[in-house]
């Protein structure tokens, strides 16, 4: 826990990004009962919702902070324990995410090794690497060379007992590998995991596609410039990644290339859409309750999925209900059944959720209460 500093280097812009996602990301984790619109709902397999752009929208925000947050050690030199540094915040990040697994399938035989923050903590720690050991010719490389190759994998190498390109839950490449390496220790002991094995090498491109945002924004040019640039990047890489989508589909689980393409050119929008509007323009009012997110980012992840275990795990008798209920639904229908359909019942839980959180990281902001890792 850290008192605020204000540095020179610091782009409210992102974190006022950084808070679009994880307000975003409450309400869509957080439904009210079982009922969700489709767009807050991710997709059943190909396609895009809302939903599905939460998580690329955090690595590529981290792919920007990678640049904000090393681009002035690396021009002072300042370079001594900079590896230890960046190799123990991963493990940190990694760790959480296994804590979150724990809970509550804690057992070693099945408790799950990837995930959400695990992949954030490889991309983080990859994406920084590449970051000051190398080029950005190099890393450019990278990027394209990791959708490239991901495509030709998925769509030419043979499956057992199924064959090449079939990009179905239980036949795909990416599948395969992860019940292979990780058996029981998938999503849910699944026949995938959507945070797998093969899929982390694309997504290391939605992070690396941050990083070259992030250059972009420290450069030495014009704000209006800046803005043109990354709206102009932005409209290619959905050109592009619709292009790609029409044979190898636009899928989150898979991470396919398109969906690396299609939700980076959105991203690239909306930083765009952000900067303009805090960085340029000062209009900065509507920005202030992401922020309170944005700033607090490690801990506005956890603390509202902890506390949504709890809802979900504990259970209450309802009287002529053959099982208990989740507390989470209790509290929706005594509190918005009784007047509203369903799933506008479960959008309004969903949106108090995300606003009581951000009124509690507000409290912190006010007192300049950040929680660092």
């Amino acid at each position: 826990m850290t008192e605020a500093k204000k540095e020179s280097s610091r782009l409210m812009s992102l974190d006022v990004f950084r808070g679009i996602t994880i307000a975003l990301m409450i309400i869509v984790n957080t439904p009210g009962n079982r009922e969700a619109y489709p767009l807050l709902d991710h997709a059943e397999w190909n396609g895009l919702t809302f939903a599905d752009l939460v998580f690329p929208f955090f690595l590529f925000i981290v792919g920007v902070s990678i640049v904000f947050s090393l681009s002035k050690r690396l021009a002072e030199g300042r370079t001594e324990g900079l590896t230890a540094r960046i190799f123990k915040r991963a493990l940190i990040i990694y760790a959480f995410g296994m804590v979150l697994n724990a809970i509550p399938n804690w057992h070693p035989s099945t408790i799950r090794i990837l995930g959400v923050l695990q992949r954030i903590a490889l991309c983080y720690m990859l994406g920084s690497f590449l970051y000051i050991k190398t080029s950005l010719k190099t890393m450019i490389g990278v990027a394209a060379g990791a959708l490239v190759a991901y495509w030709l994998a998925m769509t030419y190498i043979p499956v057992p007992g199924y064959g090449a390109g079939i990009l179905t839950k239980d036949a795909s490449l990416a599948s395969w590998l992860d019940r292979l390496v990780l058996g029981p220790h998938t999503y849910r002991q699944g026949v995938y995991d959507p945070e797998g094995i093969l899929s982390t090498v694309p997504s290391l491109a939605t992070t690396l596609m941050g990083v070259f945002a992030g250059l972009w924004l420290k450069a030495q040019r014009g704000p209006l410039a800046k803005v043109k640039g990354l709206l102009a990047a932005g409209l290619l890489s959905l050109a592009a990644g619709w292009l790609w989508g029409q044979s190898f589909p636009v899928n989150k689980a898979l991470w396919t290339s398109s969906y690396v393409l299609v939700t980076g050119g959105l991203a690239l929008w909306l930083l765009a859409a952000c900067y303009w509007l805090v960085e340029i323009k000062n209009v900065r009012a509507w920005g202030r309750p992401f922020e309170v997110f944005g700033l607090n980012g490690i801990a506005a992840y956890m603390l509202p999925i902890f506390l949504l275990k709890f809802l979900v795990l504990y259970t209450v008798p309802v009287a002529g209900a053959a099982e208990p209920e989740q507390l989470r639904i209790i509290i929706c229908n005594a509190v918005f059944g009784g007047w509203l359909a369903p799933m506008n019942a479960s959008a309004l839980f969903a949106v108090s959720y995300a606003l009581l959180w951000m009124g509690f990281f507000w409290l912190l902001y006010r007192r300049k209460v950040f929680f660092k890792i």
